[in-house]
Formats: structure tokens, sequence, C-alpha cells
């Protein structure tokens, strides 16, 4: 046979290129066939290829003794999915998971291995309905957390949610991905509050709730939409879409394109969001957790005013708003740079806040302009060699598109002896709009 002849180099190539079914079948001819087949190095690559797969282990992230054996491991578990989905899902959690190693570590042991295809079957048979493919093997891969608070699970931990979350005044939420017990539980009390809904219409599932069960994620298995309920989930079931309708795909339609659901492009949506920085972790009153506004232009402005730097964004609140009135959170985060304040040719070590100034915007209109005494009833004292001052406030629009700007009123040293005149620190425009992604 003319390719057992060849340079073991070529033969190699060739066979990467036929990709492993057709290597599989090579190694069947002679021994000299099976030899170059079965190469490790060969195998490496279709792990990396097909499975994004960078080092031997199964699915469980178990090492293995060869990729070889790695790759039978992988595609023996999911033999009956798309070989692309699975590669597409396994990226997300591995970005994810290689995010938090860096940047929220204290996370990754919530994270729970794979649930098998009968845990997955025993759900649909309790909830009588057939999940989306992207979310099985989602769920293949990762069943959820091991934090989420109910009457069955008394292991809290409020800021560890995968998904992250916010807090303004007294409304804190923090969002986690809900294992197949917690779904078949929340599911169920849910459609004993919506038994004439869209919720049961749709077959919609419980996927992600905050720890206070506060804001619900809900996917629907007839369209493969995700849902979160709004500030009537409670009262009549009203939800609206997370993600944008035309990107749902439930028929591959015989091609070489996967489905792709609601809960997928979410998730997908969300760790890009993380891997860029645009959302990160925060330290609040000793408690670390991911937090939802935005930090990157153009959602967040960043503007520096006589040495003041004052960084605003806003994020939508969906358990708070409702058809004709919408919610929004904003966060400010103002710091004094290393150079400190400079005003008429001085610099200061510190100042302070006396006043606020803001101008809202619903579509175009003006709704409000006003100013005010203090931040949320406090002067921040801000000096070169202190961490930044943040706070968060909220404002409802009757429309899903507005704005922000103002200022602050600001004096060199503090109030009670002020070393010079008062100036305004300029806060950057942020929108209030709501997201094609709703987290």
């Amino acid at each position: 046979m003319e390719l057992e002849k060849m340079d073991g180099l070529v033969l190699g190539s060739i066979l990467c290129k036929l990709g492993s079914k057709n290597a599989s079948i090579f190694a069947c001819v002679s021994s000299i066939c099976k030899f170059h087949a079965c190469d490790d190095g060969l195998w490496r690559v279709f792990c990396r290829e097909d499975l994004d797969l960078l080092l031997p282990c199964d699915p469980n992230g178990n090492s293995c003794s060869s990729f070889k054996v790695a790759y039978e491991m992988w595609r023996e578990s999911f033999r009956s999915y798309p070989l692309e989905l699975v590669k597409r899902c396994k990226k997300n959690w591995d970005g994810i998971k290689n995010w938090a190693a860096d940047h929220f570590p204290e996370v990754l042991p919530t994270l729970q291995n794979g649930a098998s295809e009968l845990e997955i079957r025993d759900l649909e048979e309790k909830l009588g309905l057939e999940l989306p493919e992207p979310t099985r093997v989602l769920y293949r891969l990762c069943n959820g957390q091991s934090t989420q608070p109910t009457e069955m699970f008394t292991n809290i931990h409020y800021s560890l949610g995968i998904i992250g979350g916010y807090s303004f005044y007294n409304h804190t939420v923090n969002v986690h991905w809900l294992p197949l017990d917690l779904v078949i539980a929340e599911t169920n009390r849910c459609r004993i509050m919506h038994d004439d809904s869209d919720f049961i219409v749709l077959k919609c599932i419980v996927v992600a709730c905050s720890s206070n069960v506060e804001k619900f994620f809900l996917l629907s298995c007839t369209n493969g939409m995700l849902y979160v309920g709004t500030k009537n989930f409670m009262a009549n079931g009203e939800m609206i879409p997370c993600v944008p309708k035309e990107l749902i795909r439930m028929d591959s339609g015989g091609g070489d394109m996967t489905q792709q659901d609601g809960l997928l492009l979410w998730f997908e949506e969300h760790v890009r969001s993380c891997l860029s920085g645009k959302v990160n972790v925060q330290t609040k009153d000793d408690d670390r957790g991911i937090n939802l506004f935005p930090q990157l232009p153009p959602l967040c402005s960043n503007v520096i005013t006589h040495g003041v730097q004052v960084c605003a964004s806003a994020i939508y609140i969906p358990e708070r708003s409702k058809e004709d009135k919408h919610m929004f959170s904003y966060s400010i985060r103002m710091r004094l740079l290393p150079d400190g304040c400079t005003l008429d040719s001085r610099q200061f070590n510190s100042c302070q806040l006396s006043s606020r100034h803001w101008i809202i915007r619903c579509d175009e209109t003006v709704i409000a302009d006003f100013s005010g005494e203090a931040v949320i009833g406090k002067y921040p004292l801000l000096s070169v060699d202190k961490r930044e001052f943040v706070y968060e406030s909220c404002v409802p629009l009757f429309s899903t598109n507005g704005s922000v700007e103002g200022s602050f009123t600001f004096v060199p040293g503090r109030l009670t002896n002020p070393e010079g005149r008062s100036f305004e620190v300029k806060v950057g425009c942020f929108s209030l709009t709501v997201p094609d992604y709703i987290f």
C-alpha cells in the first residue's frame, strides 16, 4: 500500500486533514497504519480542533493516559450530540472557569460536575418536557452551582452567583445557575403560581435565579427563548426576552449549523463580558461578587475634571420593571488621582463633595433637571491615599431609552475647612437603555 511507504510526518499531516473518524478507519488497514493512526500527537490535534481540549482529561476534568483515550471518552459521553455544539458549549464553560481562576477563584468550588443523561431524562420526565439540545449539552458539562438557597438547600453563599448581580439601596441581587434538582423544584413552585400563564404555555423551566429568589430566568422548551421575570412575574407571570429573538435557532435545518437556544446565547454573552472586562469582581461590605454594572465605554462614561475622576454606568433592573415602567440602577465611582486636585494653579491632596446636579432624559426629552445636597445622604471626602468612593442609585423611565448626565460640586480640602473655591466635576452622559441581552 502506497500510504504505508510515506514519510511519517507526511502521513501524519494527511491523517490530520482526514479527521478523527477516518483516522480510526485507517488504523484498521494494517499494523503500520495503526501505528501512525494511534500516534498521540495526532490525537492531540483532534482534541484541540474538535473539542478545544488542550490537556488529556475526561469530561469531569480527570486526567487520562493519553489524548486518544481522552478523545474516545469525550466522544462516548457526547455521542448523541453534534461535535461542534459540544465544542462551543465547552469553550464557554472553560472561558468562565479560566476567568474565575484569575479573578474570582472562590466561585470555582460551587460549579458542579456535569449531569448525566439519566439525570437529564429524569428532569424531562418529572416536568413533562424536552430540553433544547444546547441546554442539554451545557448541563452535561456543568450541572449548575451548589450555592443556591431554598428550603431544600441550606449551604448559602449569597455573592457567589456565576452570573453576578448588583445592589442599590436595600435591593441586592446575585444570580446563581441552578443545578437540575433545583430546576425541578423552582419550576414546580412557579407552576403552582402560574397555572394559566405563558410560563405554562411555553413550557418554561427556571434555570437561574437570585439568592433572594426574587429574580428568575426562565427557558422556554418550545421556542428556545430565555426570559426574565418582571415586577409582575409573581402576580401574573409577566416576563420579557433576554436575548435577540432572531438569533434563536431551534432547528439545524439539516445543514452544518447547530442549534442555539436562549440559554447558550445568554451564557456566551456573559462570558464575553467577563473576558473583555466589561464586568468585573467587586468587593462591597467585605463581600466579593461579580458586579454587572458596565466598566467599559461606551456603556460607561469616564471624565476627569481638576484631577477628580468620575465613572458612571447603568443597568436595567427587570425584576423592578413592568410593561409601562422601566427601572434602571446606576453606579457612580469617583476618586482623586495620585497628583491630587488641581485648581487655580494650586494642588490639593483632598476635596469633598457638597452637592449634585442631574439632567435625566426619556428618549430625547428632558424629564428632570434638579440639584441637591450630597449623594445618597453622604458627603464623600476624596484624597490621594484613599480608595474610590462608589455608590448606586436608581431612576424609573416610562420608555426603554434615556440618559443621565450632570455634575458634582466639590470644595478643596473639607467642607468644614475649605482651602479654596468650590468647583464643578462633570459626570459624562451614560445611557439608560433596555439592552439586547438582559442579566
